[in-house]
């Protein structure tokens, strides 16, 4: 798959996701994962997401000690699930954060895009996975019940693939 047919595919899958699972590591070697919005609007040749987080957050301590983290995107109703693997780090660029700040951002952080506890974190996709079910749920039930009666594993329950990106 083409770089820009592989960001146009990880993008259609969750543009519609809000929140996103940031899982970071802590310094006894744990992985803690907490919700976080996705603050783009369309996925560009840099291949980043963005993400507002708190100077002051345990994550954004976990993530400066160790830039690798994970993504997990998940839309059960439409079957969709898409985990990311990044480099993370803080992004200080003002005209960023206004660029992408939003109302909702400004529950979280009052003092808006120059509050001093606001950090803008990037994380520069470096390969993602993907799971896709486009069969309706009848006709995943159909599929099951077939595998359980036939004995042999359901197929074309969907698509699964790999995504990585160019560095």
């Amino acid at each position: 798959m083409e770089d820009n047919d592989a960001r146009t595919q990880l993008w259609d899958l969750i543009k519609d996701i809000k929140f996103a699972m940031l899982t970071t590591h802590h310094e006894d070697g744990r992985m803690h994962s907490r919700p976080m919005t996705t603050q783009n609007s369309e996925l560009t040749n840099d291949d980043c997401l963005w993400f507002f987080m708190s100077r002051k957050s345990e994550s954004l301590d976990d993530m400066m000690r160790d830039s690798n983290v994970a993504l997990s995107y998940s839309h059960p109703g439409k079957d969709r699930y898409v985990s990311v693997s990044g480099i993370g780090h803080v992004d200080n660029d003002i005209e960023r954060i206004r660029a992408l700040w939003t109302k909702f951002a400004e529950v979280w952080f009052p003092g808006g895009p120059e509050d001093p506890d606001l950090a803008l974190v990037e994380v520069k996709i470096t390969h993602a996975h993907y799971w896709d079910v486009q069969d309706s749920k009848i006709v995943q039930l159909f599929k099951m019940a077939k595998a359980t009666v036939t004995g042999t594993p359901p197929t074309n329950l969907g698509e699964s693939a790999e995504v990585v990106m160019t560095q």
